[in-house]
């Protein structure tokens, strides 16, 4: 038994390297198996209503590429507004950095002159540090960008193909079963069952991401922070993150109100603005529209947002949660798995008490005769 467990251990520690270590190949794949099993169920309306799989495929891809090329055009004008920005914003930080600090009663050092030079001179070697690596951070994003450009090409091509033979795939899939008809009925509804689960999570979690960001670029813009859609897409966008998403955004927007003329509390007002939407979405809106069907227990989706991030990097985090909902639907029909599922599902249940354990516990009286 203890080698058998030994084994299983080491069988685990290689699965998670070889994740790791395969991550070019298998991320394509894996986020294009996920959007397939969530726009599977368009492509099956479509074909019902005469449009043939392959159209109905191409259709729906062509939509999912002008729908992220519309927004990266509107986009790319102010991000390249900010990125031209960052050298000279963040001499600003640091010099309101080193006077926040200089204000502070027990790390008062030197006179405001030297407290005024040591910020320029900090400022000046951050952008002559900037100009003298600009080639080779050029050269670093050069690489990344065919990377991911590559990546989302394959992911795009295999996306159609899977779509577009998503009828034929399934029946192979079904004729390779033993001639069961009860096996084949209970892997065909798992699957469709999947697609639901998927289809209803990303579909309901897209629309409260899309009215979050709404909200977020109007507040920003009500404060008077610049490129407030931009910060409205921003928000939407790492909202499909659990947990760290959000604290990135909220991070991100300390770091825009910082190179602007805020002073003292408004620093923290887009931060806080976003803060507070988010606390009405994740504790109000989100619970009420995805229900209890598609509630995954919160500790499950933390952890497996920080094995999957830890894996797989952003790719990894956006997919952890459909991951999730595919391992629990798994989990669900099959019986040695079922106690699985209960770990993964959220329950507002309250643990039985000491007392009614014990009072369940006890033999029951002996009738005499």
């Amino acid at each position: 038994m203890r080698n058998a467990w030994a084994m299983q251990g080491l069988f685990l520690i290689v699965l998670l390297f070889l994740l790791r270590e395969a991550r070019p190949l298998l991320v394509p794949v894996v986020i294009a198996l996920m959007l397939a099993f969530v726009l599977t169920p368009s492509v099956r309306f479509l074909r019902r209503r005469g449009i043939p799989e392959t159209l109905g495929a191409a259709l729906l891809v062509l939509a999912l590429l002008g729908t992220g090329g519309t927004l990266a055009a509107l986009l790319a004008e102010p991000a390249a507004q900010w990125w031209d920005r960052a050298p000279r914003t963040l001499g600003t930080v640091l010099s309101r950095i080193d006077r926040w600090r200089a204000e502070l009663p027990g790390l008062r050092i030197g006179n405001a002159h030297s407290r005024s030079a040591g910020a320029q001179e900090a400022a000046e070697s951050v952008k002559a540090k900037l100009a003298s690596e600009g080639v080779a951070l050029t050269g670093s994003l050069l690489t990344e960008g065919a990377r991911f450009a590559l990546s989302a090409a394959s992911t795009v091509l295999l996306l159609y193909f899977i779509l577009a033979s998503e009828h034929w795939l399934l029946s192979r899939c079904l004729e390779a079963l033993p001639p069961r008809p009860l096996l084949r009925a209970l892997v065909l509804g798992g699957l469709r069952s999947l697609q639901r689960d998927l289809s209803r999570y990303v579909l309901t979690l897209s629309l409260i991401n899309l009215g979050v960001g709404a909200a977020t670029a109007v507040a920003m813009s009500t404060l008077s922070l610049p490129n407030p859609g931009l910060w409205g897409v921003a928000a939407a966008l790492l909202n499909f993150i659990p947990y760290i998403g959000p604290w990135v955004t909220a991070g991100a927007l300390v770091l825009a109100s910082a190179m602007t003329d805020a002073q003292g509390a408004r620093l923290l007002l887009p931060a806080l603005a976003f803060l507070s939407i988010h606390a009405v979405e994740s504790n109000l809106i989100s619970p009420w529209l995805i229900g209890s069907r598609l509630a995954i227990n919160p500790l499950s989706v933390f952890l497996s947002v920080l094995l999957w991030a830890w894996l797989w990097g952003l790719a990894g985090a956006l997919i952890a949660v459909p991951l999730l909902i595919s391992l629990r639907c798994i989990c669900r029909r099959n019986r040695k798995l079922r106690v699985i599922a209960l770990y993964l599902s959220a329950s507002s249940r309250p643990c039985a008490n000491l007392r009614s354990l014990l009072a369940n516990a006890r033999p029951a009286p002996k009738v005499p005769g």
